[in-house]
């Protein structure tokens, strides 16, 4: 699976992939005897900055019609994508998505269909008031929210969505039991040590977590149905 997120700021984000599961899953990795594992996922950043002339790199302009703020201009963002995935032959294996608030809402759904349909993924990151609308008709994209809520920038959606999809690439999380999704619990787990103190008050690690049983932690773990 290949990511390219469209942001004016590509360092931030690249902070976080390159870390941990993410980080380690862009890197070809030595595996038994000579044989060498090759990368499960790409992160690729373009910032519209680079694709503008202007002195001021500037990307946004006043919106018609009124209203406060700036919005993000056409150019900078489709030649961004062009340079991204414009010359890719197979368009169906492209998917483009905006980030917005009024769009559709993201989910483990979503996510598994898009790494099961896609081999390259585009998340446009606005800033300021929003983007120029014709990117959407232009690239045939689709808007998509992380949640009822309005954030700064796009960028914290984008990779909210990089890591949920790059969890559904196979050999990502090295195991499928990682998968959260794909298992019928309510997230309930404790660790070493038994028993801690906080506040005067003891807490304990509830004692079927302790017997062994698997079955009857099983049905302690269920995930309540509604």
């Amino acid at each position: 699976m290949n990511f390219h997120v469209i942001t004016i700021f590509p360092e931030i984000c690249q902070a976080y992939t390159d870390a941990s599961i993410l980080g380690r899953a862009q890197k070809t990795e030595k595996g038994k005897g000579a044989k060498v594992k090759g990368k499960k996922i790409a992160v690729d950043y373009y910032n519209p900055r680079d694709f503008v002339n202007d002195k001021h790199k500037k990307v946004d302009d006043k919106p018609y019609g009124g209203g406060p703020g700036m919005v993000m201009k056409v150019e900078p963002i489709i030649k961004a994508w062009q340079k991204a995935v414009g010359r890719k032959k197979d368009q169906k294996k492209v998917k483009t998505l905006i980030m917005s608030p009024q769009g559709k809402v993201f989910s483990n759904k979503l996510a598994r269909e898009y790494a099961k349909k896609y081999d390259h993924l585009v998340l446009i990151s606005g800033r300021y008031e929003g983007i120029d609308s014709r990117v959407k008709k232009a690239l045939k994209a689709e808007e998509v929210s992380v949640g009822d809520y309005v954030l700064t920038g796009g960028e914290l959606p984008a990779l909210s969505i990089v890591d949920s999809v790059a969890r559904q690439v196979p050999g990502v999380l090295g195991e499928f039991e990682s998968l959260e999704d794909e298992r019928d619990t309510n997230g309930e787990m404790y660790t070493r040590p038994e028993v801690i103190e906080y506040k005067k008050k003891r807490y304990k690690v509830p004692p079927v977590f302790m017997s062994g049983n698997h079955a009857e932690i099983n049905k302690r773990r269920a995930r309540t149905k509604k």
